[in-house]
C-alpha cells in the first residue's frame, strides 16, 4: 500500500508554494523594471510641482527599464537562488527607503537631496528636528504605505522572480541588448533635448529627480563627484568687447562720513530721474587693480576662461552713497523664513520702523535656492549665486577656500571685531566651518553661546540678550568698531502650537491680532514675534548707548516661509499675503530687505529691482570697502551706470536660478521673464530690443555657471593668491 506516503501538511505547503510560483518568464524579467518604475511614478505623482505627463516621463521609463534589467541580470547570474532572492529583497527595501527619504525631503525642505547631502545632514536632522521629522513622517504615511507595494509583492512572489536554473544564455543576451538600448535612448533624450543642461552642467538632485528619476540622479551624482560636473561653453558668456572705464578714484567719494549731513534723494529706477547736482561729480568704479589679461595669459583651461570672463564685465560705478557709513558699525542678520507679511505697525512696531525708515526697498526678492537655509545665507554673505557642487550644498564646497571679499575678512583688516552667532547647534549645516572660512569669530549653542532656556526653536531675543553688550561695550569703552553677524532660528518651521516653542510662547498675542487666520498662519506670526522682540532689544541697546547713528542694521531672509506651502492641505502663504500665486512665478519670492540707521533722517525709497546677492556689494559700497564689483554675482543696488531699456552686464538683475526645474526666471529694470511660461513682460513705458531677452538669458546662464566655478575652482585664490 502506498497510503502511508500521503501527508496533508506536505501537500498544503506544496500547494501554497505553487500558488506563488507562476514560473512566468515575463514576470521574472519585468518585475524589477516595473518595481523601479512604480517607485519613480509614485514619487512623481505626489510631487505637485512637477507636471506628470511630459517628456521626462519617457526618460524615466527608459532609465527605469535599464536599471531594472541590470539588477535582474546581475542577480540572475548568482548560482544560489536563495542568495539572489535575499539580495533582491535587500535592494527593493533600499529603494523603498530611498524614495521615502526623498519624499520626506521634498515635504520638509521643499527640495530633493542627493545621497551626499542626505548623508551629511542625517545626524543633524535626527538630532535637532526629531519632532519635525515625526510630523513629516505622519504626513507622508500614505506615500510610505504605497511605496511598500513592490516589496510586499516580492515577498509573495519571490520564488517566481528567479528561475531555479537561471535564464538561458540567449535570453540574457537579449536582455542585455534591451538594457543598452533603453539606456542609450534615455541618454540621447537627456543630452540632445531641452533637459541637456539639467543632465550635465546644471545638474542637481532637485533638477535630476523630476527629469530623470531617482536612480539616474544617484548615478549622475556619484559620477560627477568623481569626475567633476561637465562644464558649459564658458566662452559663450563673455562680453563681446571689454568695457572702457577708469580705475581712478572718484573726485568726490560721496557723502561725508556723517550720513546725517547728507540729505540723499530717493533712488529712482531710471537713473536719469535723479536730481542733477550743480557741479557734476565724476565717480570712479568699484574695482581693484586686477590685470585679468595678465592672469589669463598665465593660466590655462577653466581658470583662464574665468579670468577672461570677469575681465569682460562692466563694473558698477561709485555713487552718492559710496562711503556713507565708512568707519561706522554694521550688524547683519539672516532671519530664518522671514517675510514682510509678518509685519504690522501695531503688532511689530520695531520691524515696521526698520522697513519703513532708512532705505526702503520696494522691489527686493529672496529667491528659493533649493538649499533651504544654507543657500539663502550663502547668497546674503558672499554675493554669489548658490549652486549645488560635488560636495553637495554650496557651503560644503566653500569650506577652506580663499574668501577675501566677505564682510568679516574686509572689516577685520580694518581692525573691527567680527563676532557671529546662531541660536541653534553650532555645527548644524557645518556652519562652524563655513562661517570660519568667511572670517567670522563664530559661536553657537555648544560653542560659546549659552542661553537660559533650551527649546525648539530657541529664542532670538535671548540670543540678543546674551551677546549685544559684548561688542557695544567694546566700542563705547575701547573705541573698537564692530561688524556683528547673526543667523536667527525662532521663525523656523513647522508652524503649529504644538512643537514650535516660540509660536507657543507668543500664541495669545498672535491669535488676538489675527483671530480669523488659520493655525499655521497664526503660528508663523507668533514665532516671528520673537524676532520682533529681538530687534526691539537690539535697537533699544544701540540707542541707550548713543550709537544708533553710528551703526547700520541690515536684515534679509534666508528664504520665504515655504513650510506654509509645502506638505500642507492648502497654500497658507497665499492666505498670509492675500495673494494667489505659486512657487513657479517670481512674485512668490518678493520679500523685505532692512538697511536702517538712526543717521538716515528721511526714508530713501529704492525702486530698483534687487535680491539677496546684491546685499554684500551694496554694503561694501556703503562702507567704502576695497572690492571688485565684477567678482560678485550681485551688484551695488545704488549704482546707476545703466539705462533701464538697454542690456548691460552691470544693470539691475534678479536671478531665480532653475526655479522648480522650470528654467531661469529673472527681473531687470526693463521687465520680468517667467521661465515657467517663457514670457517676458516689459515694465510700463519700456521698449527693449528684439535680442534683449536672449542676451539677458545668456547673461543669467553665465552668472550661474561662473558662480559655481568660483566655488569649485577656489577662484579667488587664483586672483588674490
Amino acid at each position: 500500500m502506498e497510503y502511508h506516503r500521503y501527508h496533508p501538511t506536505r501537500v498544503r505547503r506544496r500547494s501554497s508554494r505553487d500558488r506563488r510560483s507562476f514560473d512566468s518568464p515575463v514576470l521574472s524579467i519585468l518585475f524589477f523594471p516595473a518595481a523601479i518604475l512604480y517607485h519613480e511614478l509614485l514619487l512623481r505623482l505626489f510631487d505637485g510641482d512637477s507636471p506628470f505627463f511630459t517628456l521626462a516621463l519617457l526618460r524615466i521609463l527608459l532609465f527605469s527599464a535599464a536599471a531594472g534589467l541590470l539588477i535582474f541580470l546581475v542577480l540572475d547570474l548568482i548560482p544560489a537562488r536563495r542568495a539572489s532572492l535575499v539580495a533582491g529583497g535587500v535592494l527593493l527595501l533600499a529603494g523603498t527607503v530611498l524614495v521615502c527619504i526623498e519624499r520626506g525631503c521634498r515635504s520638509m525642505f521643499g527640495v530633493y537631496f542627493g545621497p551626499t547631502t542626505i548623508g551629511g545632514m542625517a545626524g543633524n536632522v535626527m538630532g535637532s528636528f526629531l519632532s519635525t521629522v515625526f510630523s513629516v513622517f505622519v504626513s507622508i504615511l500614505p506615500f510610505i504605505l504605497l511605496s511598500l507595494v513592490p516589496l510586499g509583492l516580492y515577498v509573495w512572489l519571490g520564488p517566481s522572480v528567479f528561475r531555479e536554473e537561471g535564464q538561458e544564455g540567449a535570453v540574457r543576451i537579449m536582455l542585455a541588448v534591451m538594457l543598452v538600448a533603453c539606456q542609450l535612448v534615455g541618454f540621447l533624450l537627456s543630452t540632445l533635448g531641452g533637459a541637456r543642461n539639467y543632465y550635465t552642467y546644471d545638474f542637481t538632485a532637485n533638477n535630476g529627480i523630476p527629469n530623470f528619476g531617482v536612480l539616474t540622479t544617484i548615478r549622475l551624482e556619484l559620477e560627477y563627484s568623481v569626475f567633476g560636473i561637465p562644464e558649459a561653453d564658458l566662452g559663450s558668456y563673455k562680453e563681446s568687447a571689454p568695457p572702457a572705464f577708469s580705475t581712478a578714484p572718484s573726485a568726490d567719494p560721496g557723502p561725508s562720513a556723517d550720513p546725517a549731513a547728507s540729505q540723499t534723494p530717493a533712488v529712482s529706477q531710471d537713473p536719469a530721474a535723479s536730481e542733477t547736482p550743480s557741479a557734476p561729480v565724476e565717480y570712479g568704479y568699484n574695482v581693484l587693480d586686477i590685470d585679468f589679461e595678465a592672469l589669463a595669459a598665465a593660466s590655462s583651461g577653466t581658470v583662464q576662461q574665468m579670468h577672461e570672463y570677469f575681465g569682460s564685465l562692466t563694473p558698477s560705478q561709485q555713487n552718492q552713497y559710496t562711503g556713507m557709513f565708512k568707519g561706522k558699525n554694521l550688524i547683519f542678520l539672516t532671519a530664518e523664513a522671514f517675510s514682510p507679511y509678518c509685519i504690522s505697525e501695531e503688532l511689530t512696531p520695531t520691524l515696521y520702523r526698520l522697513t519703513h525708515e532708512g532705505f526702503v526697498f520696494n522691489n527686493y526678492y529672496q529667491p528659493d535656492w533649493t538649499m533651504s537655509t544654507c543657500g539663502g545665507e550663502f547668497a546674503n554673505t558672499t554675493g554669489i549665486i548658490p549652486n549645488w557642487v560635488p560636495e553637495g550644498i554650496v557651503t560644503n564646497g566653500i569650506v577652506g577656500h580663499s574668501m577675501p571679499l566677505t564682510l568679516a575678512h574686509q572689516f577685520a583688516k580694518l581692525g573691527y571685531s567680527v563676532p557671529a552667532w546662531h541660536d541653534h547647534t553650532y555645527t548644524y549645516y557645518d556652519r562652524d566651518k563655513y562661517l570660519s572660512t568667511f572670517g567670522y569669530d563664530y559661536h553657537g549653542i555648544g560653542n560659546g553661546l549659552e542661553l537660559p532656556n533650551s527649546s525648539w526653536p530657541n529664542s532670538d531675543l535671548e540670543m540678543m540678550q546674551a551677546t549685544v553688550d559684548s561688542y557695544i561695550d567694546d566700542y563705547v569703552n575701547n573705541g573698537r568698531p564692530f561688524h556683528a553677524y547673526y543667523m536667527t532660528v525662532s521663525g523656523h518651521a513647522l508652524y503649529n502650537f504644538g512643537g514650535q516653542a516660540m509660536a507657543k510662547k507668543n500664541r495669545e498675542t498672535a491669535q488676538a491680532a489675527y483671530p480669523n487666520a488659520s493655525e499655521p498662519v497664526q503660528a508663523y506670526i507668533a514665532c516671528n514675534l520673537e524676532l520682533e522682540y529681538a530687534m526691539e532689544y537690539l535697537v533699544d541697546k544701540l540707542e541707550a548707548a548713543g550709537i544708533a547713528d553710528d551703526t547700520l542694521i541690515v536684515l534679509g531672509a534666508d528664504h520665504y516661509p515655504y513650510a506654509l506651502t509645502q506638505n500642507q492641505p492648502e497654500d497658507y502663504y497665499n492666505e498670509l499675503r492675500g495673494v494667489e500665486d505659486t512657487e513657479l512665478v517670481t512674485s512668490r519670492y518678493k520679500n523685505a530687505l532692512i538697511m536702517w540707521s538712526a543717521a538716515i533722517t528721511e526714508p530713501v525709497i529704492v525702486d530698483t529691482p534687487c535680491y539677496s546677492c546684491d546685499i554684500l556689494p551694496t554694503i561694501s559700497n556703503l562702507f567704502s570697502l576695497e572690492y571688485d564689483s565684477r567678482l560678485f554675482s550681485g551688484r551695488d543696488i545704488f549704482a546707476t551706470n545703466y539705462e533701464p531699456d538697454q542690456y548691460s552686464s552691470c544693470m539691475p538683475l534678479v536671478v531665480f536660478a532653475n526655479n522648480k526645474g522650470q528654467g531661469n526666471s529673472w527681473i531687470t529694470a526693463a521687465g520680468t521673464y517667467e521661465a515657467s511660461t517663457g514670457t517676458f513682460t516689459p515694465n510700463e513705458g519700456i521698449t527693449v530690443a528684439d535680442d534683449y531677452v536672449s542676451r539677458v538669458n545668456n547673461l543669467v546662464a553665465g552668472k550661474i555657471q561662473y558662480a559655481k566655478l568660483i566655488v569649485t575652482q577656489d577662484y579667488y585664490k587664483s586672483v588674490f593668491g
